[in-house]
């Protein structure tokens, strides 16, 4: 498979532990909601699937993937605004996806809160290469899902790198 990752994509931390990642995509809000919420959407691009359709409020389970290794997650969806806003607990993170209207596309910002300040650039590579991916399966120009320890064979570290710099933290991946 080709696939390199695109450039670093502009972020940074709203408060100690919450990364705001800001990702321009030239597709409609609609079809944005639906790869963020869709179980078939998501299995092919993020690093988790889903027990159900992330679109409405309630509980769900996320199973992080990493090749064989799977390990499920408790969920909840606490805000589901189609097709606008997306908020759930994964875990011990939030997540809130905000999708604005830009020149024909979407603004997609994503405001993940983690547990510890040094998971952000991990945080952000991670969704760095994911979002590539749904972009191209967006566009009609899929490539296979890319998660878990597979990343680190397409730029991940260097990605990581690259945000710690950003973010003023060091990155000892």
């Amino acid at each position: 498979m080709t696939f390199e990752p695109g450039p670093i994509a502009p972020i940074r931390k709203e408060d100690r532990w919450t990364l705001v990642f800001v990702r321009d995509l030239r597709h409609p809000r609609p079809k944005v909601w639906t790869a963020l919420t869709d179980p078939a959407h998501l299995d092919a691009w993020s690093p988790f699937r889903t027990d159900r359709d992330l679109g409405t409020t309630g509980p769900a389970t996320l199973t992080m993937v990493d090749g064989a290794y799977e390990v499920d997650t408790p969920a909840v969806v606490e805000k589901a605004d189609p097709p606008a806003l997306l908020e759930y607990r994964w875990g011990d993170d939030l997540l809130r996806w905000e999708l604005a209207e830009v020149d024909g596309g979407t603004r997609l910002t994503l405001r993940h809160t983690v547990q510890a300040e040094d998971q952000l650039p991990k945080v952000a590579a991670g969704w760095h290469i994911c979002l590539d991916v749904a972009d191209r399966l967006l566009a009609g120009n899929p490539v296979p899902v890319i998660r878990g320890a597979e990343a680190k064979k397409y730029g991940w570290q260097d990605l990581a790198d690259a945000y710690a710099a950003r973010l003023d933290l060091e990155e000892d991946a």
